[in-house]
């Protein structure tokens, strides 16, 4: 499945759906459409998953901090669109088991607590009963956790996945429903009769050849970028939009050395902390700084990293540093702007998805998260179809299954492909060298490079080694280490040439510099 161009569409075809956006939301929405039977289209300014889709906790989850908050429709509702994920997405979901230090008995008995409703509350899609461990017992089962004053600890479940691989096989999954998608390619305007919307002008930002596109009803499913969206149809619209930035980094896994995660209930800002275990590596995240601006490539605050690394010394054994910190990575919340008021408190705006008619022709979709992403499409679609006048068709997402979507019993890093696994060591069988790891440290085979390529809608080393093989976001000097060979395999499937190698070589070493920790110097 190698990239669509414009000229690969059909001319003239009014879609029933044009989605702009292709992060959780938007290929939610197309997967919904397409499996509807609507002509779907959907275009992506980047890769799939480029901006916050990819930069998530990887936790496909309920909400513990919203039963906290008393919002128990919410938590239900997640609740079950976890147990559908996880049937729907087997390759990719996993059913982590979390643990709560607790340092004194009443969090003992307060999360035991909760966390018994939580379980009550998924029904038939638990995922397994929470349950309090001894002091001796938790520390068998997570040795590097702070031994003094321990008292014990809850564990319950919740599920870990991949969220840019999701992403992807969702993208498949809508193209094998009948849906176009087009990456690289930006909306530079909205197409008009009188006060409606009718389609959306865009660039090929690879090759810079425009194009028209008409659709019944155009989706604004952007992020953080919904309101450049909507100031192309009014350029007076208030901001519907506060961008709310989550940090995370990266650490060897020796730190907690356990299969466990770890959730911090109430850090010293009342925020939730986590750390789980993540490719062999050990994830900690996250925090909820307002912010004024938004970007594709955002970067950590000082102040982030430390209250991180900071809250981590606290539960850990050992004290990371700074240079114990192999990726730093950054993703922007698009949080519903505050009405009134000066907003900057991130945690008081609302995290729940807001779905609003913005013009006639225009519906946007923002906020919500990656484990209520199905659920978020099938109600932007309905809302569709209403405002459209569009044929009423059943929504068939609940049991649809995600391209690749197989237990794989076999162990190994490529379980993670589901049933393309043995379409990827036919590719390596049938090309000797493809076999080649691309870095000592590293499982990953050149032949998945080139399966990517040709698969997977890889253009660039970035789309590579972030999102296909997650290097950047797990150990950014080895993507680094891998960016040369992986030019070289890339520039060979695109037929693009010496100077293109070089020049991906560079932008992707710029790029990683972003994601390493360098200690500020004295």
């Amino acid at each position: 499945m190698k990239r669509l161009h414009a000229h690969h569409l059909a001319d003239n075809i009014i879609w029933d759906f044009i989605i702009i956006g292709g992060g959780a939301t938007g290929l939610g929405i197309a997967l919904d459409a397409a499996s509807r039977g609507y002509e779907t289209l959907l275009v992506e300014q980047a890769d799939f998953a480029k901006g916050t889709s990819s930069r998530s906790t990887k936790l496909v989850h309920g909400g513990v901090r919203y039963l906290a908050q008393g919002d128990i429709g919410l938590v239900k509702h997640a609740l079950k669109e976890r147990g559908l994920l996880q049937q729907n997405a087997k390759h990719l979901v996993d059913k982590e088991e979390f643990l709560i230090p607790c340092y004194d008995w009443f969090s003992v008995v307060k999360y035991l607590t909760g966390l018994t409703l939580y379980d009550w509350l998924a029904g038939k899609y638990s995922f397994g009963k929470s349950k309090f461990f001894s002091k001796k017992e938790t520390l068998t089962m997570m040795p590097g956790i702070k031994e003094k004053g321990l008292k014990g600890s809850i564990r319950y479940y919740d599920g870990k996945f991949d969220d840019a691989r999701l992403a992807i096989n969702i993208a498949q999954t809508a193209m094998e429903k009948g849906a176009s998608l087009l990456n690289y390619t930006k909306v530079i305007g909205l197409l008009k009769s009188g006060d409606t919307v009718t389609g959306i002008e865009t660039e090929d930002t690879i090759t810079g050849s425009k194009a028209k596109y008409n659709g019944k009803i155009v989706i604004n499913a952007t992020g953080v970028f919904v309101d450049d969206i909507l100031n192309m149809n009014n350029p007076d619209t208030k901001k519907m939009v506060r961008p709310s930035q989550g940090v995370h980094v990266v650490l060897e896994k020796s730190f907690l050395n356990s299969k466990s995660a770890l959730m911090i209930p109430k850090t010293s800002d009342g925020r939730v902390l986590f750390a789980v275990p993540w490719h062999e590596h050990l994830l900690v995240g996250t925090t909820d700084t307002p912010l004024h601006e938004h970007s594709l490539e955002p970067r950590a605050l000082k102040e982030e990293v430390d209250f991180i690394m900071g809250t981590a010394a606290a539960y850990f054994n050992r004290k990371p540093v700074e240079k114990d910190i192999l990726s730093v990575f950054s993703g922007l919340r698009p949080l519903a702007a505050p009405i009134n008021g000066d907003g900057n408190s991130t945690k008081e705006i609302s995290r729940d998805h807001k779905l609003i008619v913005s013009a006639k022709g225009l519906i946007t979709i923002t906020g919500g998260k990656w484990t209520t992403y199905r659920l978020m499409a099938e109600e932007t679609v309905n809302l569709a179809i209403t405002h459209a006048g569009l044929k009423p068709k059943a929504c068939v997402t609940q049991n649809l299954s995600i391209h690749g979507n197989i237990v794989d019993t076999e162990s190994g890093h490529l379980a993670i492909y589901g049933s393309d696994r043995s379409n990827i060591e036919a590719l390596i069988k049938q090309n000797p060298g493809l076999e080649k790891p691309l870095h000592p440290s590293f499982p990953f085979m050149e032949g998945e490079v080139v399966w990517s390529a040709r698969n997977e809608m890889a253009e660039t080393v970035e789309d590579i080694l972030s999102r296909r093989l997650r290097v950047l976001f797990i150990d950014a000097q080895a993507a680094k280490d891998m960016a040369p060979r992986v030019a070289s395999l890339l520039s060979k499937e695109l037929s693009a040439d010496e100077n293109w190698a070089a020049d991906q070589i560079e932008t992707f070493n710029k790029l990683a510099d972003g994601y390493l920790y360098h200690q500020p110097v004295k």
